[in-house]
This record gives structure tokens, sequence and C-alpha cells, in this order.
């Protein structure tokens, strides 16, 4: 049996568990579970290679002391569990890394954590210094305090993320299903995928969505989404059960390996174009098409149509071409009740007539992400 050398030759590793991979039935921290996971990250950090654990699991962990029988649909409700259930989870994984003689370190993030310029450097820093101290850090999104407009939504597009952050050599997403399958894993005859060299092999794969055990956010989507922002950062990925996370990460062929496609870029733009909703639209004429799809130029009032939706400055907005094709999605600079008044205006106008504040771009293209 040859083993993957993406594997094998990774020094610094992100591995992800799902929510469904550490608890019970009834919702609670299966301790068994846990002390197994931790069993083979140990030996990951025995063999001389960092480990970074993004951990689903606290909304769920705290579900059996709330006496709540499912999880929560309401954020409030969701982000009372958070509270309640992260500090079990990351008290059992102290516990059981200090078996081994190893210190975890909690890490609880914010989408502004990995796109915003000045908290990114930060929490970048964070990482190297409790990786350089000999730290296993233990990453959650910070969901007390996530709103619902701004948030990673799953911890699969997290972890990618994290993975970026911490220029990591591998990504392994650790769920309920051994890996891809060509159909939902159900049906007869659906097969395993055991390697994808790029993600448009996947034209013909039908996937499903959250698994039964109704613990979880995600699902085969958001995993394949969090494989693309990885290998698009050209981070190869293996995806697996949590069963098998000792196979997979001894480098064994097991679970689904996607091989890297693409080079570093900033996370911000990973962000952008893979884990944002728009929150509304900007129209543009074709000059501005051709100057932001082809000469990579910011988008100025001179070139837009007019906008939709009901938008504020920093948001999210896809830039949509005369012909009604989404062009790029970026961050916007005005408000949308800001943007009428632009309408065709050149950057000198705006300055003589409204100021110099509204001569600005209305979205920059270090914001913006040609889709």
């Amino acid at each position: 049996m040859s083993l993957r050398p993406a594997v094998t030759g990774a020094k610094r590793v992100v591995v992800k568990v799902g929510s469904s991979s550490l608890t019970t039935v009834d919702g609670g921290i299966d301790p068994e579970r846990l002390s197994v996971l931790v069993d083979v990250l140990a030996g990951v950090r025995a063999r001389g290679a960092e480990v970074v654990l993004v951990s689903s699991g606290a909304i769920a962990a705290g579900l059996a002391p709330l006496g709540l029988p499912k999880r929560p649909k309401a954020l409030a409700a969701q982000q009372a569990a958070a509270s309640v259930g992260q500090g079990l989870l990351v008290h059992r994984y102290t516990e059981e890394l200090a078996r081994h003689g190893l210190i975890a370190g909690q890490v609880l993030l914010t989408v502004d954590d990995v796109t915003r310029r000045s908290h990114y450097r930060n929490a970048s820093q964070t990482f190297t210094t409790l990786l350089d101290l000999g730290v296993l850090p233990i990453v959650n999104e910070n969901d007390t305090v996530a709103t619902t407009e701004i948030r990673f939504g799953d911890n699969d597009r997290l972890a990618a993320l994290v993975a970026h952050l911490v220029h990591a050599d591998l990504l392994v997403l650790l769920s309920d299903v051994e890996g891809l399958y060509d159909a939902p894993p159900s049906q007869p005859g659906a097969r395993l995928v055991a390697e994808v060299a790029s993600m448009d092999d996947l034209t013909d794969v039908t996937v499903g969505k959250t698994g039964s055990a109704g613990v979880g956010t995600g699902g085969m989507v958001t995993k394949l989404e969090a494989a693309r922002i990885a290998v698009e950062a050209g981070i190869p990925v293996v995806l697996t059960s949590a069963p098998k996370a000792r196979a997979a990460l001894a480098g064994e062929p097991v679970g689904t390996l996607f091989h890297a496609t693409g080079k570093r870029r900033p996370t911000r733009l990973l962000w952008l174009e893979h884990a944002t909703e728009p929150m509304g639209s900007v129209g543009l004429d074709e000059g501005a098409v051709r100057a932001v799809r082809e000469r990579g130029a910011s988008l100025l009032a001179a070139g837009i149509t007019g906008a939709r939706g009901d938008f504020h400055a920093g948001d999210p907005v896809d830039l949509v071409g005369p012909d009604g094709a989404v062009v790029a999605r970026g961050l916007v600079n005005f408000d949308a009740d800001e943007l009428p008044q632009l309408v065709g205006r050149s950057s000198r106008w705006l300055e003589a007539q409204l100021g110099s504040a509204y001569a600005r771009e209305v979205v920059h293209r270090d914001d913006l992400v040609l889709l």
C-alpha cells in the first residue's frame, strides 16, 4: 500500500472535526470519541508535525446541560448553548491532551479576524506564537457573539480559512461519512471518489445535505466548498470519517484526497468568494465590466448604472453586467441610498460637487474578486 506524500510530508496540519463525530445521540460530548481523536492528534505531533484543531461541538455540547432536545433554530438560543458548551468542550480537550503532555489553547474567531487586515495580522501572530510554544490550538467560531449576517456559517469553511491563515500544508476534514461519493451513499451503486485532481471533475457528482444526527450545520455541500477554498489556495485536503482519522493522517489512501490546484492569495478574497452572501448588487456598464474583468481595475462611479438591495458601506455586493450576469463580488464603499446620485459621474465631478469622500472607488480592486 502506497502512502500519500501530500499527507506524510505535511509539517503543519489543520484538522476539522464535526459535531456529529464528537457527540452522543442526546447531544452531549462523547468522552470515548473525543479521547480517540486526541490520541490520533497526539500521534501526529509525536512524528514532528504541528496540529491546529478546528472543533465543532460547542452548541451540541450545551444542549444536554440546558435540557434542550435538539439544536435550536433561534440564534440567541444557539448562542446560549455555545456559551455553556464551549467551556465543557475545551475542558475535555485539555484533560485528554494532558495525558500526552500537550497543552490546549482556545482560539475563538469571528469573520473580522480573517478578513480585516489588522485583525488578520493579530490572529496570525497568535497562532504562530502558540505553535512555537508547542500548544495545540483548538479553534471554533465565536458563536456567542457572531451575528446571523456576519459569520462563517459552518466550521468547514472556517477550517479552510484557518488553514490559509496558518500556512498549513494539509487540511483534513473529519465527518460522519467515509469520503465523497459520486451519489448519496444510501443509494445503491454509489462509489467512493478516491482522488479529485480538479474541482471541475465533480460536475456529475450528486451530494446530500446535513447528516441525520441533526447536530451539525454543514453537509457535503459545505465540505466541498471548504475543499475548493483550500485547494485553490494551494492546500491539499483529505475528507474522511472520524473513525478513519488515524489512517488518513498516516497517509493511507482512505477517504477522498483533493489535490491542490492554486496558489496563496489574500484570505479576505477567499472569504469574499466562498463564504459570503451578497447584500445587494451594483449594475455595471460594458466599459466597467471590461475594466474590472480584463484590467483588474477598481469600480468607479462613472461605470455604474444603478444598485439594488439594502446594503451599507463595507457589505459584500455582486457586480452585475448589462446582460444580468454576475461579474464579480466586492466590498462596497457606499450605502445603497448614496449610489443613485453617483451613477455615471466622473471622480472629478463628484469631488467638485459632493466632496472628496465621494470621489473614491465604489469598490476597490483589492476588495474585489472575479466570479
